[in-house]
């Protein structure tokens, strides 16, 4: 600066700055205390030069910020102050300590970069969801900070960000950002969002290798060179990410949050994992003991609409809102893979028997099979309306699909080719089911039945489908069916808030299970004991005894919004995955 700043300086209504953080040609940084209540806190004061930026725009920057006052990440807007020479931002204080001061005191490995990527892209994500640029990410504007008992970042510094569309207040030349982690396009000021990539990707370079980007690149060659100077080995997979974020050519770059998450969930793993669930400690003999939550970054994701075990017990599959299935190892908490090609979300997931193929059922119409030896898609089948539910038959010869077109198909999944549709549902299917020994179908529908179809194989090897029985007592839409282990059951889950056990060979009601207070939404039988497991809109998992005495064992909580799935291990150590809409998958043992 050309001027000397004199300290303290008072701004109305009572803030004191007391301390220069940082000092730049239009903006500078202050500690601050607000004095108008005892006791007095401390905030952050940012000055913004009227040489810089117009009130307009300010003003809009100003209201975008309001609105992530309830982000923890984010640091709250306190107050806005304008005067003829500068604008003012007064912001939550963090005491915590910024990334650049850090890396003084330790070096940085592949871990910690994970952990950095996961917990700051949904930060961007949200800045990004508003229509705002940050325009300086850098080591010293990431604070870890500690908050009661969780550590987390924090993003600070919002001097230079810009809302996308508005007018470049940045003109006559005025760049925005440091120029050791701004992105080529800022150089031209035309920042986009994956300019804050761009810049993230630097930071990730610098702490790795404790070495100016300055230095890390290698103009005479036009490329990185940052591999040279790693204090510690990386794997290729966060080589792939980093370089595809700090690409210099914006076309190759990873264009949004939602990609760089999306490449992690290929190659790693984009989650975070809360391992014991403190929420409820749940005591019961020989039943669930705690519970494990696989959670897929929230401001990410959307809701889990389906799980699915694979026979082994070793890998879980999930089908998500976002158009996207996952396949998860069980012991590592990581996905393994990320399944990509349906054009709407997906809804329903499951595994052959054999444990060679994975199938989804989707909202785009179709169904599509892939091989788990190498996650290429063998099939694509497909309905007049949405795919809703898909089921394997035991002997992983067929494939059911239910969709809203009010049929159930079966296919031949050698071939592909349908086999026969079942029809007379006079609303749209919602579910469907095999028993054990593949001689039964079952499947539900808004029309508040159940229909139960019986399949032959006639002497010239043709499947005959015939319909066995309808189950018609629930008073609302029958959302889910399942069979006993043995297949002398059915059990079906209604919007009435239900559930309703079926004798198969007489079509007799055999009884009414009552307790849960809104739909249920999934049901599965437990393999080594006579337990039957219900998931419900109520936030819940009941588990009960389905035999003679037919009673409620237990309610598993922890759910914060409706469960809308569950699938169970086939072995004596049971685990029960539930899905929710509250963007979570949890692991019940």
């Amino acid at each position: 600066m050309s001027y000397k700043i004199t300290l303290p300086i008072f701004l109305e209504p009572a803030y004191r700055l007391t301390k220069l953080i940082s000092d730049g040609k239009y903006t500078q940084t202050f500690f601050a205390v607000d004095e108008g209540e005892y006791p007095f806190t401390p905030c952050i004061v940012q000055r913004i030069s009227s040489h810089l930026s117009t009130l307009d725009n300010v003003e809009k920057k100003v209201q975008i910020l309001r609105q992530l006052k309830n982000y923890t990440h984010i640091p709250k807007l306190i107050s806005y102050v304008s005067t003829s020479e500068y604008f003012y931002l007064v912001f939550e204080y963090f005491d915590g300590i910024n990334l650049k001061e850090l890396l003084s005191k330790q070096t940085f490995d592949e871990n910690q970069i994970w952990k950095l990527l996961i917990d700051v892209l949904p930060i961007l994500e949200v800045l990004h969801t508003h229509q705002l640029i940050h325009c300086d990410i850098k080591p010293e504007n990431i604070i870890l900070y500690k908050n009661q008992e969780i550590t987390q970042f924090v993003i600070v510094d919002f001097a230079a960000a810009q809302i996308v569309g508005a007018d470049n207040y940045f003109g006559n030349n005025l760049i925005s950002g440091s120029p050791e982690y701004i992105a080529p396009e800022q150089l031209n000021c035309k920042p986009v969002f994956s300019s804050d990539l761009y810049s993230l990707g630097v930071t990730c370079i610098h702490l790795l290798t404790q070495i100016s980007p300055f230095h890390l690149f290698d103009t005479s060659n036009n490329q990185w060179v940052w591999r040279h100077y790693l204090q510690s080995p990386i794997s290729t997979r966060l080589s792939y990410i980093l370089d595809k974020l700090v690409n210099q050519d914006i076309k190759y770059r990873f264009q949004s949050v939602d990609e760089v998450i999306q490449a992690m969930g290929i190659s790693r793993s984009n989650l975070t994992i809360h391992l014991k669930e403190n929420a409820q400690q749940i005591q019961a003999p020989n039943q669930i003991s705690n519970s494990y939550t696989l959670k897929l970054n929230s401001y990410l994701t959307s809701a889990v609409n389906s799980v699915a075990m694979h026979p082994s017990a070793k890998i879980l599959g999930s089908a998500h809102e976002n158009k996207t299935a996952y396949i998860w190892d069980l012991e590592t908490k990581q996905v393994l893979y990320s399944l990509r090609g349906h054009l709407q979300s997906i809804k329903s997931v499951a595994f052959s028997p054999d444990g060679k193929l994975v199938a989804t059922g989707s909202d785009d119409k179709t169904l599509k099979l892939w091989n788990l030896d190498n996650y290429e898609q063998i099939h694509t089948l497909g309905h007049k309306h949405a795919v809703k539910s898909v089921a394997f038959s035991p002997d992983s010869k067929l494939i059911a699909s239910g969709s809203w077109d009010k049929t159930v198909k079966l296919w031949d999944i050698a071939t592909g080719q349908e086999i026969c549709v079942l029809t007379g549902h006079k609303l749209q299917v919602s579910a469907v089911a095999f028993s054990q020994d593949g001689s039964l179908i079952a499947s539900a529908s808004f029309d508040k039945t159940a229909y139960l179809w019986k399949l032959t194989q006639s002497q010239n090897n043709h499947l005959d489908c015939t319909l066995h029985y309808i189950f018609s007592s629930h008073t609302w839409a029958v959302t889910c069916v399942a069979f006993s282990p043995d297949g002398k059951i059915l059990a079906t889950g209604s919007d009435d808030n239900s559930i309703k056990l079926w004798d198969t060979s007489t079509g007799r009601e055999i009884a009414t299970l009552s307790g849960h207070s809104w739909s249920i939404t999934a049901l599965a039988f437990k393999f080594t004991e006579d337990v039957l497991v219900s998931a419900s809109k109520d936030k819940t998992i009941k588990l009960w005894h389905y035999t003679e005495d037919t009673k409620e064992i237990i309610t598993l909580s922890g759910h914060t919004d409706s469960v809308t799935c569950i699938a169970i291990t086939n072995n004596s150590n049971t685990i029960i995955a539930s899905g929710s809409t509250d963007k979570t998958i949890k692991l019940w043992q």
